[in-house]
């Protein structure tokens, strides 16, 4: 059987075309002799084709054409679906009518047809040639019980997943078929909150009460939940996900509609269940004029426009329409990889954007300038900066150079060639840091503080002493931990459970923000377009959670236990690593009380001291000196006179320094 339909698989179109059109032929004779079989019977019947041959000529002249004229025989078989039914229902009911005033003009009162005959024949074609292409649909799909699980004696093991289906609607019932096209899973069952559909049978398979999960597991063995609820909010998801946490399933997802419109994903990518999900908060819509205000119809630059915040800025950003839009970035992977999902997308939609990558350094002033005057920057995203805590930690001079000194390059450079915003992203680690990237990122706040306080500066660096106008208006956005940005601990996660575990937490009670990527970069333009300038504005993040809890329902959603002394046989195990050089156990986003409301709901402003621009001058000069000669004490030491609440934790454990203070 598999030979016979891989080779009419595999026979060229014509050659299926014809096979059909002489099918349809024979299953018209056929349905024209059934009629007068059911109208006369076999007994008293005299042979309808010797007596009617005329009738059995024009049937299929008639109707052929007609099929033909339908789109009967440009239907794929193997995806034969509604569409193609009712078009079999109009060809067949016309070609019937057309054959009845055949009938009516062209039949003699010594050979006369019965009037019956007619509609016998049309519902006796419509169930062979409707039904015969239904039969080769399943055939060609290569199991004919895929919609049968609930007839008695047709189950079968084919040793494919065992999947249910939680959501019985139009996502759920596409992610049906295309499984049982694909054949990669095999479904068993449908769930559903909707009481009207329990215990019913949809698309061949029966419909469960989510509190009758573990009955359906016994009844179907099923393996896995794919959520198909692509409509639900946050909010809902978050309840589902926590019910089948106490069930030994695997719970994945199918993508929402927007990705599927898109083109992004088909309605059978399954993905592992979103982590913003288990968060639980929906995102608040956003406000047109504030996502609109510095971006359409200017010309924009986002540096460290190739990372996890950066390049979904420009994602962003190009979708409103600006006039230039410069990916300024030192990673030639990363810039090219933005440069190429970016371009396709210009193409894609027709956008009337101008799209440059720049590859280079916002240590590099000089080039900075140069860009932001060639092109009339308008408005700036500096997100350009080194993020990860221990990174850092180990190589303070880096960590001080790209964070410190490349923002206070971009600022002045900014500055120089007069553009009118400009939006630093700045990280809840900045508030009371334990760490050098928290301080860092603390005192490029405090330079662009400083900075938007004064109507003529003289910069840093400018030996002549020339004051410049300032015409930017400075802005920063305080936020805490992106899912899935580089360096997170979700991806970690995910590879540590494919790999068996251990899963690795550095502290039982360590907890963090956590906000999607998207949800942050909107949030991010929004806030950027609200302030006055030297404005610090602290994003609402939600409720802190808890990275042990997070990794135990990640365990749980994968259809895994976790192994502890209570449960000693579980799957994976948790281990606790310790607090990496510079860690804190809780994060804040405001250094003191002062906070104000916005006119967006998800945005606070906070009111933060800041120091003189002359003063924190004087202390970056020191600060690049101490950088020079190696002189992280002194480096320390400058930080903590510099960053209000900096209060490092542990020795100093720069490479450098460590290696010096081992040499004789």
């Amino acid at each position: 059987m598999d030979r016979i339909r891989a080779l009419l698989l595999g026979l060229p179109r014509r050659y299926k075309r014809l096979i059909q059109v002489l099918t349809d032929v024979v299953l018209v004779w056929l349905a024209l002799w059934a009629a007068f079989v059911v109208r006369l019977g076999i007994d008293e019947m005299i042979n309808p084709v010797r007596m009617h041959f005329w009738l059995f000529i024009a049937a299929p002249v008639v109707a052929i054409p007609l099929f033909i004229r339908f789109g009967m025989y440009r239907a794929v078989m193997r995806y034969f679906g509604n569409d193609a039914l009712i078009a079999i229902i109009k060809a067949v009911s016309l070609s019937s009518l057309i054959l009845a005033v055949v009938v009516y003009w062209y039949s003699n009162h010594q050979n006369v047809v019965p009037r019956s005959i007619i509609f016998n024949y049309w519902w006796l074609s419509m169930i062979m040639i409707g039904g015969l292409r239904l039969a080769m649909r399943q055939y060609f799909l290569g199991d004919w019980f895929t919609a049968a699980q609930h007839v008695p004696f047709t189950s079968r093991d084919n040793g494919l997943t065992k999947v249910a289906i939680y959501g019985a609607g139009a996502a759920g019932n596409q992610l049906v078929a295309a499984l049982r096209m694909g054949r990669v899973m095999r479904p068993v069952a449908f769930i559903d909150d909707d009481t009207s559909i329990s215990d019913r049978i949809i698309s061949g398979l029966q419909v469960y009460k989510p509190k009758h999960i573990q009955r359906m597991i016994d009844a179907t063995g099923a393996e896995e939940i794919l959520l198909a609820i692509p409509s639900s909010n946050r909010g809902r998801r978050r309840e589902i996900l926590g019910f089948l946490e106490g069930y030994p399933l695997h719970v994945r997802s199918v993508p929402g509609f927007m990705d599927l419109a898109s083109g992004r994903v088909k309605v059978d990518d399954i993905q592992e269940v979103d982590i913003a999900d288990l968060l639980g908060r929906d995102a608040v819509p956003a406000q047109g004029e504030l996502l609109e205000h510095c971006i359409k119809g200017q010309s924009v630059l986002v540096t460290g426009a190739g990372g996890s915040i950066g390049s979904e800025l420009c994602r962003q950003i190009l979708s409103l329409r600006p006039t230039t839009l410069l990916l300024f970035e030192h990673s030639e992977f990363n810039l090219y990889s933005i440069l190429s999902e970016l371009e396709q997308r210009i193409v894609r939609e027709s956008l009337p954007v101008k799209l440059l990558p720049i590859l280079g350094s916002v240590r590099n002033q000089s080039k900075l300038l140069d860009v932001m005057k060639t092109w009339h920057v308008d408005t700036v995203y500096h997100a350009a900066a080194y993020k990860h805590v221990p990174m850092v930690e180990h190589n303070i001079a880096e960590g001080v150079l790209n964070n410190v000194i490349g923002t206070l390059n971009t600022a002045q450079a900014a500055l120089q060639s007069g553009v009118a915003n400009f939006v630093l992203i700045s990280t809840d680690k900045a508030v009371r840091p334990t760490n050098v990237m928290g301080s860092t990122k603390r005192l490029a706040e405090l330079t662009l503080q400083a900075l938007s306080r004064e109507l003529a500066p003289v910069l840093f660096g400018d030996n002549a002493n020339i004051s410049r106008v300032n015409k930017t208006r400075f802005t920063m956005v305080r936020f805490g931990n992106v899912l899935g940005s580089s360096g997170s601990v979700i991806p970690l996660f995910h590879k540590q459970i494919k790999s068996g575990g251990p899963l690795t937490v550095t502290h039982p009670k360590i907890t963090r923000y956590f906000m999607t990527i998207p949800e942050a970069a909107q949030l991010v333009i929004q806030a950027g377009s609200m302030g006055q300038g030297g404005d610090v504005f602290v994003l609402d993040m939600g409720e802190p959670v808890k990275i042990v809890e997070l990794a135990e329902k990640m365990i749980h959603l994968s259809g895994l236990s976790v192994r502890s002394d209570k449960n000693p046989h579980g799957d994976i195990a948790i281990e606790f690593s310790g607090l990496r050089p510079g860690e804190k156990l809780y994060e804040e986003l405001l250094i003191g009380d002062n906070v104000v409301a916005t006119q967006h709901p998800m945005i606070m402003s906070a009111n933060e001291d800041h120091l003189p621009w002359d003063v924190l001058k004087d202390k970056l000069t020191q600060l690049l000196a101490a950088v020079e000669a190696d002189d992280y004490n002194r480096v320390r030491q400058l930080l903590r006179d510099t960053v209000s609440g900096y209060a490092p934790d542990g020795e100093i454990v720069d490479w450098i320094y460590q290696q010096r203070r081992l040499e004789p």
